[in-house]
């Protein structure tokens, strides 16, 4: 019975021991919360770091230094010690054979036109008689003689007007790129023999040029297109005198031959020969170039 009384006071007093130290340990981890929290607003904001920046040069390495070249060797003391009779002998070269001068460049004279020929011109009304127009420049160019490349050579276009009995009733120059060819073909001109009648019996007016070259040459012309109608001359239509109303001018279209017209003049049509041929295709190569295309006349 007395043990049971002396522990009772004792009980009652662990309790009261263990709150308290909770009490203060909880005091304690509070009091260094707030420590904790409170003391990086009393200290300064470190200060910003500064950039910096960093230049790297590159500079070109240095030239190396090439290796001195080697002295040449003393030749007149190795030549001395040769002696002379084993020494090699120059050869002495021919002298250079000078080439002769180049030949200027020549053409003979064609062939004046035959009798035949002559027969057919004064008879060809077609194209403004173009037979006979080629027949006289053809024996204009004949009776100038060889032409020869040189200062003397070049072209003489005349405007030529021929009576009815064939005599020469007018003949001017149109331009000349040389006065000697054109002196040339004025003595032709001069001393020419008679002349056939023109072909429609009326005076005959053209315009010729005559080429004294060795480079050029007046090829036979082609008549396999000499029934049809002449294209229309080209004009503007657009054009405008500044006062009239701004009207556009109509479109020809080409003229259309009679088919029987057309069938009876073929007939009378001579037959193209090859140097006819030959002759349109280089005045068509030297006018437009290679891309050309078939003449219409």
């Amino acid at each position: 019975m007395a043990l049971r009384t002396a522990a009772a006071p004792c009980a009652g007093f662990r309790p009261l021991v263990g709150l308290t130290i909770s009490l203060a340990l909880h005091a304690l981890v509070f009091m260094l919360a707030s420590t904790h929290q409170r003391a990086p607003e009393g200290k300064p904001h470190a200060p910003p770091r500064e950039q910096t920046i960093t230049l790297w040069v590159v500079r070109p390495p240095a030239p190396e230094q090439s290796a001195p070249e080697p002295e040449p060797l003393p030749v007149v003391a190795a030549a001395a010690a040769v002696p002379l009779a084993r020494l090699p002998v120059p050869q002495i070269s021919s002298p250079v054979e000078r080439t002769a001068p180049r030949q200027p460049a020549s053409m003979a004279a064609p062939p004046a036109p035959t009798a035949e020929e002559w027969a057919f011109a004064s008879t060809y009304r077609l194209k403004n008689s173009k037979g006979y127009r080629y027949t006289w420049g053809q024996q204009v160019r004949s009776m100038m003689g060889t032409a020869v490349e040189g200062p003397d050579q070049g072209m003489v276009r005349f405007r030529v007007e021929i009576a009815p009995d064939g005599r020469l009733a007018r003949l001017d120059t149109l331009w000349s790129t040389s006065a000697a060819a054109e002196r040339r073909a004025r003595q032709a001109i001069a001393t020419m023999p008679r002349w056939p009648p023109t072909p429609t019996g009326g005076p005959l007016s053209f315009e010729k040029t005559i080429s004294f070259s060795p480079f050029a040459s007046d090829g036979p012309p082609l008549y396999k297109d000499d029934c049809l109608p002449d294209p229309p001359a080209f004009s503007n239509p657009f054009a405008w005198d500044g006062q009239s109303a701004r009207v556009q001018a109509p479109f020809e279209p080409r003229e259309q031959p009679d088919p029987r017209m057309l069938e009876d003049c073929l007939k009378q049509l001579p037959k193209d020969s090859i140097d006819a041929e030959s002759a349109r295709d280089q005045r068509l190569m030297d006018q437009w170039g290679w891309g050309s295309s078939k003449a219409g006349r």
